[in-house]
């Protein structure tokens, strides 16, 4: 395990992470893990979730992993009921499984639409609401659902993404403000990544021609970053270590918050 990288803030949690078969769900379970947390990683990835837990036992932190459909609310309710039995409570959700997609609105179909906001927004609801049921035994707790810097500033060609990315910052803080007036200490925020070094870019139709025309993957990632200030995308632990700070006691006064981290895109 890399000592230099523990400060133990997350020390005996019980931390659940959806999308943490790969990217920034991944790099938050393992940092979490290091930083203490019991780590339940959930995703409909079953292998890649298993990936996870053996990385993160290899470093000697305690993990496992949870098959999920994040648009079922059934699916949900069981894995609730799993955490419940088996840890006693919920101290950290971050909701971060979402898919991306890029089509023009005349193109897209209405299924296609449903689709994303599905999972991009529906299963943030899903999670927040059974996530909440369960914090409220105990009365506090820590919830981070992963938005996007396109849920501030417009892609065209991305509408059902960014469509789906700014209504799940507007529930978080809706749900924050309604947590907070019930007297829980219960904090809800939102993370909005710019571009970020993730096998879903990579995943997109376009790198493939990108890549051809630009000749290499490090190249590629170069052209794309251009429209970034700092010149570059993040990494997922980047982002992961702000997803850290929300976590973690040290913002114990932040809730209902979209926390930016664009190398100032949207500025």
């Amino acid at each position: 395990m890399a000592d230099h990288l523990i400060s133990r803030r997350l020390q005996d949690k019980v931390a659940l992470v959806t999308g943490a078969a790969s990217g920034i769900g991944r790099a938050t379970a393992i940092l979490f893990a290091r930083e203490g947390a019991n780590i339940i990683a959930a995703d409909v990835n079953d292998d890649g979730a298993a990936e996870t837990v053996s990385h993160i036992l290899r470093e000697d932190g305690k993990a496992s992993h949870h098959h999920l459909d994040v648009t079922c609310e059934d699916q949900w309710i069981l894995l609730i009921q799993h955490i419940q039995q088996h840890y006693g409570r919920l101290d950290v959700l971050v909701n971060s499984a979402g898919i991306s997609f890029a089509k023009p609105v005349i193109e897209i179909t209405l299924d296609e639409w449903h689709k994303v906001l599905a999972v991009n927004l529906d299963s943030v609801f899903l999670g927040t609401k059974h996530g909440l049921l369960l914090m409220q035994r105990a009365g506090e707790g820590s919830i981070i659902n992963l938005s996007s810097a396109s849920g501030i500033k417009a892609s065209p060609g991305a509408s059902a993404y960014c469509s789906s990315k700014a209504a799940l910052d507007m529930f978080s803080r809706v749900a924050a403000l309604e947590s907070a007036r019930q007297g829980h200490k219960i904090r809800i925020n939102s993370v909005s990544p710019g571009g970020v070094m993730t096998p879903m870019w990579e995943n997109m139709e376009f790198w493939q021609d990108l890549k051809s025309s630009t000749g290499s993957d490090e190249a590629s990632w170069k052209a794309i970053a251009e429209g970034v200030p700092l010149k570059r995308f993040a990494t997922p632990e980047e982002v992961a270590q702000a997803i850290l700070y929300l976590a973690s006691d040290d913002s114990r006064f932040v809730t209902a918050t979209n926390l930016v981290i664009d190398g100032g895109y949207t500025a």
